[in-house]
């Protein structure tokens, strides 16, 4: 699928998410700063390196891709599939590397066993392993956790994180908002365009107003008295029987108002508490159609 007017940028030792529907162009965009799809226009600058075809190599010397499909030989060791590749991609200090990777991963005790003897999730281990045998400055990750049990991918998230944090720039390319949330410092959401991108943080604050949601014992019998006029309150909506949404400029300001006026009132609080807006919220405000239905419907 092609992709237009997608700009941004990636801080060292950030990890990104690059988020958008199937048929949306994540992984037309790996291809194509992978070096693996030449752009017919635009221009990008990967690992410091500008992204032209003369520059192709020295670009994937810095980079590393794990696709969505491991790609191991089944029939041979995990060892043995390191080192096939190792010898591939022309990596120095061969068993050093191999031994690193290995430990990064939690692997080291398993280096003997054949691929094809392993789950799923520790295959994806080992394609891991294989993607940082290079030493990357940058890992681009296709789908990294597709098909994993919640076990395998926890054990996924680990990894990803520790190598955020030991200063490997990551680029991810996921379905699963909750992992991108979890994971990302950034995220980008794409639909062939480049719908939004930044913090998660920043991103609900853009797109959501503020509100409190409160929560009472039994209705409140006359609740525009108790919300109105309060410092911070913009308005404020039912939500059920006993349950309102109380709109606010500065939940700060207006938690503690809200709830000296519930008490005075004598109202039996349950709980008050800022809303939030989750990543799949925000998806879903942005993304309004399946690119790829869409295509097939044609």
């Amino acid at each position: 699928m092609a992709f237009e007017d997608v700009s941004f940028e990636l801080g060292y030792g950030e990890v990104f998410g690059f988020l958008g529907p199937n048929g949306a162009g994540k992984t037309t965009t790996v291809r194509t700063l992978g070096t693996l799809i030449a752009p017919t226009s635009g221009s990008a600058t990967v690992a410091g390196v500008r992204l032209t075809p003369e520059n192709g190599m020295e670009i994937r010397r810095r980079i590393s891709i794990m696709p969505e499909a491991p790609g191991l030989y089944l029939r041979l060791s995990v060892l043995e599939n390191l080192q096939c590749f190792a010898d591939l991609y022309g990596v120095p200090d061969v068993r050093e590397r191999i031994e690193q990777a290995l430990r990064s991963v939690n692997l080291a005790e398993r280096a003997h066993d054949l691929c094809g003897t392993l789950s799923k999730g520790l295959r994806q281990r080992v394609a891991l392993a294989r993607a940082l045998l290079s030493d990357p400055e940058v890992l681009f990750l296709d789908e990294p956790t597709s098909g994993l049990d919640p076990l395998a991918t926890r054990d996924v998230h680990e990894l990803i994180a520790a190598l955020g944090s030991g200063g490997v720039t990551i680029f991810l390319t996921t379905h699963r908002l909750e992992e991108a949330e979890r994971l990302c410092d950034r995220v980008a959401i794409l639909n062939t365009t480049l719908r939004t991108v930044g913090r998660p943080e920043d991103l609900r604050d853009r797109l959501f107003a503020k509100s409190l949601t409160v929560r009472t014992r039994a209705p409140l019998a006359e609740p525009g008295r108790i919300f109105g006029g309060l410092p911070a309150v913009e308005s404020w909506s039912a939500d059920g029987a006993a349950a309102y949404v109380v709109a606010v400029s500065d939940a700060g300001v207006a938690a503690p108002a809200v709830t000296r006026a519930l008490v005075q009132a004598g109202a039996d609080v349950l709980s008050i508490g800022e809303s939030r807006h989750s990543l799949e919220d925000i998806y879903l405000e942005l993304i309004d159609e399946d690119v790829e239905a869409g295509r097939r419907g044609r």
